[in-house]
């Protein structure tokens, strides 16, 4: 799609390197996914948002997410105005199309909630009130995968909320030395140009919905998802929820491909993004050092894909 090559080579401008993981993200964004970033302090995670914003003229705010940040400081609160003598309701930092959430883990379990309910329903209840957010919404929440101290690990059931989990990791050597040229006199990200807007990219969601998908690729996700669930180093498999976050991914896979059709190509291509994370592995797996990637690719060589081209 002409568009999203236009997209990615203005992200392209800021970040450096990194072209998979950008066609992960607008995959996921064409799929009306939330994206978890789980990554170490200073790869880019804020730059990459702030680029993916700018590129396509989205409303973005950050909010990073230290242990004194209120569920009300995200979804908003009423307040009374002795002017109006009534109560007003004050909008959250989650009113906009891109929101950054920073080290999601380190925040209170209540305020994680308040997220991962708005990321879910797409609309906000206070006060008995309920406001929808604005469309199109996303959410890229980051986890740092090491440091421990005063973290909330997120429960299965809300890591299950997020239809893929990414990460940047560090650069090559020769794109460091780019970078650290490209910030000799300037922020690259002041170069970006706005591309598209948001109903741009909401024709190109309606588009995503409308790919088509052969009766043999249905039963090909669910093989492989339910496979996940009797797997020997597997102790909880992926939801239903799991399978429809597969067959988006898949339809947008194929839309970055210029396709209007899903191929096996497509469920292989995104499956170790949306399905791993949703895994628990055995004590046999954590005592051989197997990872959930590992997994998906023995779950692959065991489901027979269709033959489709």
């Amino acid at each position: 799609m002409e568009q999203l090559k236009k997209v990615k080579l203005e992200i392209k401008k800021a970040v450096i390197g990194k072209d998979d993981i950008i066609d992960k993200v607008l995959m996921t964004m064409l799929a009306r996914g939330h994206i978890l970033l789980e990554d170490i302090p200073g790869v880019g995670k804020t730059n990459f948002a702030l680029a993916l914003s700018k590129s396509m003229q989205l409303d973005y705010r950050r909010i990073q997410l230290t242990s004194d940040v209120l569920p009300s400081d995200i979804v908003g609160f009423t307040m009374y105005n002795p002017k109006t003598q009534k109560f007003e309701y004050k909008e959250g930092a989650a009113f906009c199309h891109l929101l950054l959430a920073d080290e999601i883990n380190r925040t209170s379990s209540k305020t994680q909630s308040a997220l991962l309910q708005l990321m879910e329903e797409g609309k906000i209840t206070v006060d008995g009130q309920t406001y929808l957010l604005p469309e199109p919404f996303f959410v890229i929440a980051t986890q740092n995968p090491i440091g421990s101290v005063g973290t909330q690990p997120l429960p299965d059931s809300q890591l299950d909320r997020f239809m893929v989990k990414l990460s940047l990791g560090y650069p090559t050597i020769e794109d460091e030395i780019i970078i650290l040229k490209a910030r000799q006199r300037e922020n690259p990200i002041e170069a970006i140009q706005s591309v598209m807007n948001e109903q741009d990219l909401i024709q190109l969601q309606k588009m995503t919905d409308n790919v088509y998908l052969d009766d043999r690729i249905y039963h090909y996700i669910v093989s492989l998802v339910n496979t996940s669930r009797h797997h020997h180093y597997v102790k909880q498999g992926a939801s239903p929820r799991g399978s429809l976050a597969l067959m988006k991914m898949a339809k947008a896979s194929a839309i970055i491909k210029s396709r209007d059709y899903v191929i096996p190509w497509d469920v292989k291509e995104t499956i170790h993004m949306t399905i791993a994370h949703r895994l628990i592995l055995n004590e046999e797996a954590k005592m051989k050092d197997i990872s959930a990637y590992e997994v998906i690719d023995d779950i692959l060589k065991q489901v027979k894909e269709p033959d489709i081209i």
